[in-house]
């Protein structure tokens, strides 16, 4: 049998095969490389977004399960090897004193504190009925904002429900407990006097709507009958007069009660003139804006603050894009400015008040000369200031909005002013295309150049202003709200509802046994004025910003970011807090006929010694002082039945006498 040989290949055959190979490994390694190069020109502003959000949650998440995980008293044991040995919670300091629940307390929450629920909405809220749509977790924020925003809002015409919503406040002491998860407001105070034996039958957690006019919470929800009924009930049932405790916006709110209480029906509550005498030891009014606050005008004339101003300035067009189809101020400024409440938070008393363009009752402070609690406090008496106002730059607080630095420090003589008030209006032209509807719409450029123009506005003009620039919410505002000075106090016009929560036009009950303490915190940097400017092409955004680049290099400086400070507890300026026990209640008063006993207590702030102390038990803060220990024991020292002999009459840090002193106010 014949056998085949194979033939050998040649060698130039070989490589020719070989070749081809080589040059397939190199187009493949060639394409790998451009499929990992277009990868990485794929990863996109919105990756870079998540994987920032899913590591802060992972963060978050394991330190959350590590605090969870760790014994109880570890953030104690931590806190006291930094700081020394933790003083006993007022509560448990209480009982070892033999103190006892005796007066029936009732809680007035400030404005945004007290939980609101829904009742009644609109498709997108299906599956809502009875959530907390205001605190708790603000899911409802996140998931489906617009909506949350449409069922936030009131009516733009009656400043009441819109058709087809109802959104009702949370009842009972859960309403204000606390305001998120973990931040607490009245919790801390809660549980204090649970220790010496209140409990839910012997507190009251007085909850209102407080996007609300006053009266507007009596015609819609019958709040104020509420309250009266409840403080009835518990006086009856304990023997004892209550002591009431308002926080923040609470402070005015129950002023216009005490009014309305001894009013007749149907405007009043029908309890006659002696109605208060009878049922309230003591109001302990904790951060009170009575003259009102610098920081609602900026809420209501730009949807701002200090902190979103800075933010703009960190972010430069951010909050004024309409990202998923949300422009995040002009959304913020179409809710707020229909909710009626904020517009009692309006400076009130003019440049009697606040100063003028070249006055102001603070003139002279500064941040450095503020003093440490230890050699700060007088008790019990008038305060003067240790350093010589010399010192100081002059600041013009008066000017509550200036358009430009140079405005805000110029002399008077050297401002020229156009006024605004006959303006004629122009027409803007995102008036038919703008998806977000503000007032600023109607105004066009010729009206916000007017404004401009004007220069420097005062506390007096501030109405004025508001007045120009938003005529729809003032109207529903001014039948509501009062922000002068009275002549007659006799006078029946002052007998309307209008008047009820300004103290400077109105008088305090007849209650001679009655103690009114005013209890805030100071040496915190407060808005007191704003420095702004005119964006020229506003379109559809707010035209108006506050001008961050108006700042001084100082660190004691007042004015920082656009915004002047002065002493306060972050929001509420002492001078708003302090006055009108200081000066205006002092003794027998044509605002204090009868002569109820007015006090100071001031808290001098001291921030937390670490992050395991939380937000400090020694704060000064507007809400933080909600657990402050020595403002919680002078509660319930009064509570439990102690007088002002019992807290050591007036405790002051601030120059709050000395202000008070300035102002020129027949009394």
């Amino acid at each position: 049998m014949s056998l085949l040989r194979r033939r050998k290949v040649p060698e130039n055959e070989i490589q020719s095969d070989v070749e081809p190979t080589v040059d397939a490994e190199e187009d493949y390694k060639k394409s790998k490389k451009r499929i990992k190069e277009g990868k990485k020109q794929k990863w996109s502003c919105i990756d870079s977004c998540c994987w920032f959000v899913g590591c802060i949650c992972c963060v978050w998440w394991i330190l959350l399960f590590l605090y969870n995980a760790m014994p109880a008293s570890f953030p104690q044991y931590v806190t006291e090897a930094i700081t020394g040995p933790l003083p006993d919670p007022p509560g448990v300091k209480l009982r070892k004193e033999g103190l006892k629940a005796k007066h029936p307390v009732v809680f007035i929450p400030g404005i945004v504190t007290c939980g609101l629920e829904l009742w009644e909405g609109h498709q997108c809220a299906e599956g809502l009925f009875r959530k907390r749509l205001w605190g708790g977790t603000f899911g409802e924020v996140y998931k489906r904002p617009l909506c949350w925003v449409d069922h936030m809002t009131l009516d733009n015409e009656t400043g009441m429900d819109p058709p087809g919503i109802r959104v009702r406040p949370v009842s009972g002491l859960v309403a204000a407990d606390y305001f998120a998860p973990g931040y607490f407001v009245w919790a801390v105070l809660i549980a204090n006097l649970a220790r010496i034996g209140y409990e839910e039958k012997s507190m009251y957690m007085a909850a209102y709507d407080w996007r609300l006019s006053f009266q507007n919470t009596e015609v819609r929800d019958q709040t104020l009958s509420r309250i009266k009924s409840n403080i009835e009930l518990m006086v009856a049932t304990s023997g004892k007069k209550a002591v009431i405790v308002p926080h923040s916006m609470g402070v005015v709110y129950f002023l216009h009660f005490m009014k309305w209480v001894e009013a007749p029906a149907p405007m009043g509550g029908g309890g006659g003139p002696d109605w208060c005498a009878k049922h309230i030891k003591a109001v302990m009014n904790i951060g009170g804006p009575l003259l009102g606050v610098p920081k609602s005008i900026a809420g209501l004339f730009s949807a701002e603050a200090r902190d979103i101003a800075v933010a703009r300035a960190l972010a430069p067009g951010v909050l004024d894009t309409d990202l998923f189809h949300f422009q995040t101020l002009e959304h913020l400024m179409k809710m707020s400015r229909t909710w009626d409440a904020t517009m009692s938070m309006i400076p009130r008393g003019g440049e009697t008040i606040w100063g003028d363009l070249d006055w102001s009752p603070e003139e002279g402070y500064s941040p450095c000369k503020s003093k440490s609690r230890d050699d700060a406090a007088h008790i019990s008496g008038h305060h003067e200031n240790q350093t010589p106002e010399s010192k100081a730059k002059y600041y013009r607080y008066g000017r509550m909005i200036s358009f430009g630095k140079d405005a805000a420090e110029a002399h008077p003589s050297d401002l020229k002013r156009i006024d605004f008030r006959d303006a004629v209006k122009g027409s803007s032209v995102g008036n038919n295309t703008c998806d977000v509807w503000n007032e600023y719409q109607e105004m066009g450029v010729s009206g916000t150049k007017a404004v401009e123009e004007y220069k420097v506005y005062t506390a007096g003009e501030i109405v004025d202003l508001l007045y120009f620039v938003a005529p729809k919410m003032m109207a529903r505002g001014s039948a509501h709200f009062s922000y002068g000075i009275a002549d007659d106090l006799d006078d029946p016009k002052y007998s309307h509802y209008k008047y009820w929560s300004n103290p400077l036009e109105t008088k305090l009950p007849n209650a001679p046994d009655m103690e009114i303490y005013s209890m805030y915190g100071v040496g915190i940097e407060t808005e007191r004025a704003y420095v702004y400017k005119r964006t020229p092409t506003a379109g559809c955004n707010i035209p108006f910003q506050i001008d961050c680049s108006a700042d001084e290099e100082d660190e004691d400086s007042c004015l920082k970011a656009g915004v002047y400070t002065a002493d306060g507890d972050e929001t509420v300026p002492a001078l708003s807090a302090g006055f009108m026990c200081a000066k205006g209640w002092r003794g027998k008063t044509r605002f204090n006929p009868s002569g109820v006993k007015t006090y100071i207590r001031e808290y001098y702030h001291a921030p937390p010694a670490n992050l395991l102390e939380g937000r400090g038990t020694q704060s000064g803060a507007h809400v933080d002082i909600m657990g402050n220990f020595a403002l919680i024991e002078d509660i319930m020292r009064v509570a439990a039945g102690g007088t002002s002999e019992d807290l050591g009459g007036d405790r002051v840090y601030s120059d709050i006498f000395k202000w008070s002193e300035k102002i020129n106010l027949r009394l």
